[in-house]
């Protein structure tokens, strides 16, 4: 094997919001460069994520975030579109890796070697690198649908199911970037005369 800088670490976000793509990336970070404060991107700040994301991005060898759709998330399901974003995240690397190590228990068809990694964002730097910039990219689509459609407080929750957000959705109706295919949703989506 060729040397551990080559090593993709791999993680997404968003697999349980009510709304929103899923997003993952891919980071192949590079040991001459280190970046103190890596780990789990849940245990850190959204002020430290946020810091955090331009020095990965700018000191990693490689790093590419992608993700699926709402409609891929509904037609798929969220596990299968998951692995789908994790996927589009490593093959639009610039540069391909010696091998991918993905959060979790499950891992995408990839061409190169793969292995999953249960807490693995708190394992591996290459991983918890991958988290921080799946997770800064979401919030960052999260704030953007916030500003269009602030009725649903977005910002706040980042679509997750809150017994605010639930409200919102039952007062405002479910808006087209909602997962119809989460329960929730399609409680409401399906029985919209319960919640006028």
């Amino acid at each position: 094997m060729r040397p551990e800088r080559f090593i993709c670490g791999v993680d997404e976000a968003g697999r349980g919001p009510l709304c929103g793509p899923v997003v993952a990336a891919a980071v192949i970070l590079d040991p001459t460069r280190p970046i103190d404060g890596l780990c789990d991107s849940k245990k850190l700040t959204e002020k430290r994520r946020e810091a955090l994301a331009p020095l990965i991005r700018e000191r990693a060898l490689a790093w590419a975030v992608a993700e699926a759709s709402v409609a891929e998330i509904d037609t798929l399901n969220i596990l299968h579109a998951s692995m789908l974003a994790m996927r589009r995240a490593v093959l639009a690397l610039a540069t391909a890796p010696e091998a991918v190590i993905v959060d979790g228990n499950r891992c995408p068809e990839l061409p190169y070697p793969v292995s999953a990694l249960v807490k693995g964002d708190a394992l591996e730097p290459a991983i918890s690198a991958a988290s921080i910039l799946a997770k800064t990219a979401r919030d960052a689509q999260m704030r953007a649908l916030d500003a269009q459609f602030p009725q649903y407080g977005l910002a706040a929750h980042k679509g997750y199911p809150t017994p605010a957000h639930l409200a919102a959705i039952r007062a405002h109706g479910v808006a087209e970037f909602y997962r119809k295919s989460f329960a929730p949703v399609r409680a409401i989506w399906e029985n919209p005369s319960l919640f006028d």
